[in-house]
């Protein structure tokens, strides 16, 4: 279904929601695997902000570097279009969030080794053990992103959550495809804009540890 239809229901006499494509699409959208120069309008380097929320990373480095294109993935499409609002609100020309399941995007309609970096910022840890399959890192996982990097592609991994911290490096170090980088230390914020995002502003306001990684790909 096109984000602009009717959804099931959903009454039609409501007024239909704000067109924000392209800053805004879903799969459906798609006719089939991305081209990045088609889809952005130009040969610039690619990078995935996976789960990207309301899109303050994607907002504010997108701005920082308008060399590189950015394309957030956001399975919560409510979530997805307030960020996509405001990249329209700014007519930013090299990024945009799809709305989708970013296991299938990076399967079915991601070009393999294209992408420059991989950001991956306070996952869902999915608390109770029942719901620990739904967890986004797993060995599946890390080989879809291994496949989609360039070589010296890199991964970056934020969390505030010691145990998924582990979880998440277990899966990279197993994997064996990518060598640890130095990763970049904690920063004063100058404003309440000057955080990676949201949900990092929110826990360090509230004084926990971010635990912060980033890995390249090697082979």
């Amino acid at each position: 279904m096109n984000d602009l239809e009717t959804a099931p229901g959903m009454d039609a006499g409501q007024p239909a929601r704000e067109d924000l494509s392209p800053w805004f699409l879903t799969l459906d959208d798609l006719s089939g695997p991305l081209a990045w120069p088609d889809f952005f309008g130009n040969t610039g380097p690619v990078e995935l902000d996976i789960g990207c929320g309301r899109g303050l990373f994607l907002f504010n480095t997108s701005q920082e570097h308008p060399e590189r294109n950015y394309l957030g993935l956001e399975i919560d499409y409510k979530e997805g279009r307030r960020g996509a609002k405001r990249l329209k609100k700014v007519a930013r020309p090299n990024a945009r969030v799809l709305g989708c399941d970013a296991r299938r995007a990076l399967a079915e309609f991601l070009p393999q080794a294209s992408v420059a970096a991989v950001h991956v910022y306070f996952p869902d840890p999915w608390w109770k053990a029942k719901h620990h399959k739904r967890r986004l890192f797993t060995a599946e996982f890390t080989q879809l992103v291994f496949d989609v990097l360039q070589p010296g592609g890199e991964l970056h991994g934020w969390t505030d959550v010691f145990d998924y911290w582990e979880l998440m490096t277990g899966h990279i170090r197993e994997h064996g495809g990518f060598t640890e980088r130095a990763a970049p230390d904690e920063r004063e914020a100058q404003h309440h804009m000057d955080y990676h995002t949201s949900f990092e502003r929110k826990k360090r306001l509230a004084g926990w540890p971010i635990y912060r990684g980033r890995w390249q790909k090697t082979v």
